[in-house]
């Protein structure tokens, strides 16, 4: 294989064969092919793209680049969800326990926090103690002892062409093409060996897909990846012009799965969980009843399992030092609240990273969040603002104070779930 045959035959929009494919990966991951020559042929994938074919076959070259987790010997049907991230998204940390206490294995890797967007792996790091870097042996043992689910990042021996390739994906502008992100998801969602995974395409301003073709292209890809690949796949495509929840940060989104998990909090994170539990459930061939396990606080046991089990402590949650109530400046119905500005403004107060080497800071955020179709008066509060001093929330308030729109009329009702794809 010669790799500048391989790159001009994609820059002509050749389809490209499944062992051109794979040596590519093997050599570039080994180090035998250089950064300059993925970079090249990464360019020529964005502009010409890849047909089902090609794009199952560079997720699973990526996804066997490394470690790949094998539960076959498991009886317990294994399943996972996957978002493609938002603002106050919080699904994972009351699905995965929830999805345990139903009956299936949940093995879950999981991202941190991307530009606005926030990060299961960061909101889990809140909890002091939590440890998100299992390896593949202790990732495993957790799954097949009493938690039956676990939490944890990628690490150097689970699909590191993708680790190395979004690296130069990201610095020269090859990141919004459907075939790669689509084989950088699936390959870590592979790799960890699930049977069954549930896809949650967030579309809308606090996504970074905007639009609902773009969301279903994207879906429609990595659920064809997926089914090639051996996989039950099921995908929702679920709104995200407003912010899930009332919270949007790390520690404060810990103290919001708490809520659920109780059988309490927000209608619309509530909502989300019970429907990608269920769905993981049937495509397992389980039935259960999700409610009952979320009322009864049998999902909150199997997240305690979790915690203590990767080494945290609820007890000691970050606490912000200073607060501060943004008030409603006119009475009136909230018709939306933008999701980008909340992203924006969390950012501001540390909650996530402007650079890659930033620390977080975890008491950071914003609580009690007014949501779609309330009633607020004048002087009523619209949220609540943590940051660790008042300087620290200055820059973040032209965003805040933008977010809330206020009307005469109430809104039409919020609809959650833009489209289910199977």
């Amino acid at each position: 294989m010669i790799p500048q045959w391989v790159i001009e035959k994609k820059r002509d929009g050749g389809v490209l064969d499944d062992a051109e494919i794979r040596a590519f990966i093997d050599g570039f991951t080994t180090g035998r092919i250089p950064d300059y020559q993925m970079s090249a042929l990464a360019m020529a994938i964005y502009f010409k793209g890849m047909d089902e074919r090609e794009t199952a076959t560079l997720t699973d070259a990526m996804m066997r680049s490394g470690d790949v987790i094998d539960f076959s010997a498991w009886p317990r049907p294994t399943a996972d969800k996957h978002s493609t991230g938002g603002i106050g998204d919080k699904l994972s940390l009351m699905i995965a326990p929830l999805a345990a206490a139903a009956g299936l294995a949940v093995p879950m890797i999981s991202g941190r926090g991307l530009g606005i967007t926030g990060g299961t792996l960061d909101k889990l790091e809140s909890i002091p103690g939590f440890n998100t870097r299992l390896t593949p042996e202790q990732f495993k043992a957790q799954i097949y002892g009493d938690v039956r689910c676990a939490i944890i990042g990628q690490t150097a021996r689970i699909a590191p062409a993708d680790k190395i390739l979004y690296a130069l994906r990201d610095v020269t502008g090859t990141v919004p093409s459907i075939p790669l992100i689509t084989a950088s998801i699936m390959s870590k969602k592979l790799a960890e060996g699930a049977q069954s995974l549930v896809m949650d395409i967030k579309c809308g301003r606090g996504a970074f897909m905007k639009t609902l073709e773009d969301a279903e292209a994207l879906a429609l890809s990595i659920l064809r990846t997926g089914q090639a690949l051996g996989r039950n796949m099921a995908a929702f495509i679920t709104d995200m012009d407003q912010p899930l929840g009332r919270t949007a940060g790390n520690g404060v989104e810990i103290e919001e799965t708490l809520e659920v998990l109780n059988g309490k909090g927000p209608a619309d994170v509530r909502e989300l969980t019970l429907v990608f539990a269920a769905k993981m459930a049937e495509l397992s061939g389980i039935s259960c009843n999700p409610e009952k396990l979320l009322d009864d606080g049998t999902a909150l046991a199997y997240f305690y399992r979790m915690v203590k089990a990767q080494g945290g402590n609820l007890d000691a949650l970050p606490k912000a030092k200073f607060s501060r109530i943004l008030t409603a400046p006119r009475s009136g119905y909230v018709s939306e609240v933008d999701a980008d500005a909340i992203g924006r403004g969390v950012l501001e107060l540390g909650a996530g990273r402007k650079a890659v080497a930033d620390t977080l800071d975890f008491a950071a955020g914003i609580r009690n969040l007014v949501q779609a179709g309330e009633f607020v008066k004048a002087g009523d509060p619209l949220m609540e603002i943590l940051a660790d001093s008042e300087a620290k929330t200055a820059p973040a308030m032209t965003w805040f104070e933008q977010a809330v729109t206020l009307v005469v009329e109430p809104p039409a009702p919020r609809k959650l779930i833009l489209k289910t794809m199977n």
